[in-house]
């Protein structure tokens, strides 16, 4: 796979770092932006995994670490949902002065819920996918429920999350108390298609449910069976891969053959 590393301005001013997964035959069809999961990074093996399956269907694929993570420059005590959100369309804005702007919206876990308040700032975007996202970005907080005292007392606390320590401040809750995902949801305007595991036991498969009760049509759901919450098996990636690639040719006019 060809992959470009590629720097740009996020939503602090600081200089994240992300990779632009291209096919190595022939020019992209279509371009997505990919949101990774919560304290996850571009680099989680799922992230790879996906912009391998979708480049082999001709997609190139964009992914990138929020501020504070991974290569990306920040403080991520300082972020929050909001700011990943305004990442997400610097991101978008850096496509399309680069190379094309996003016609496909990609998010995991928490990142697809910040995909859906993003969309409303990436006009370019036709289509968007979740993959085993939260319906509402509180659900966060159950992970930071032996903290909560603390960081409400102290004004912020180290949390573990994924056996890594996270400095966590109460202005992360406070921007989480303020998220309005089901007008979100609901005005998306795009065609919607949402992956979740009725397994998932980070983020209940109700979840999924709920987005999809709240979204206007056209709109997909795929159950994917008995994977985990973070796709660490390769074959799972693929699917969904697959089945993203398949399915934004019905909605992506002029962008490939099988088009209506």
């Amino acid at each position: 796979m060809t992959s470009k590393r590629v720097h740009f301005t996020g939503s602090s001013n600081h200089r994240l770092a992300g990779y632009l997964d291209l096919p190595e035959a022939s020019a992209p069809v279509a371009y997505a932006l990919f949101a990774h999961c919560f304290t996850c990074t571009k680099n989680l093996k799922s992230a790879a995994y996906l912009g391998r399956a979708l480049k082999q269907e001709g997609v190139g694929v964009m992914r990138f670490d929020f501020t504070g993570l991974g290569e990306s420059e920040g403080d991520f005590s300082e972020t929050n949902f909001s700011s990943n959100v305004e990442d997400l369309v610097a991101a978008s804005a850096f496509m399309a002065s680069e190379f094309r702007a996003p016609d496909v919206l990609i998010g995991h876990s928490l990142g697809g819920a910040a995909m859906l308040q993003a969309a409303a700032d990436i006009p370019s975007a036709k289509v968007v996918a979740t993959i085993g996202t939260p319906a509402d970005p509180g659900h966060v907080i159950r992970h930071l429920k032996d903290r909560m005292e603390e960081i409400q007392a102290k004004g912020e606390a180290v949390v573990d999350l994924g056996g890594r320590p996270f400095k966590i401040k109460k202005q992360f809750l406070d921007d989480l108390s303020r998220s309005r995902m089901a007008a979100a949801i609901e005005n998306l305007n795009r065609a919607l298609i949402i992956f979740h595991a009725p397994m998932d036991d980070t983020v209940g498969i109700e979840n999924a449910a709920m987005i999809f009760q709240a979204a206007r049509h056209p709109k997909t759901f795929v159950s994917l069976d008995k994977a985990d919450h973070l796709l660490m098996d390769e074959r799972d990636v693929g699917y969904v891969g697959n089945v993203i690639a398949a399915w934004i040719h019905r909605y992506l006019t002029g962008k490939a053959g099988h088009a209506d």
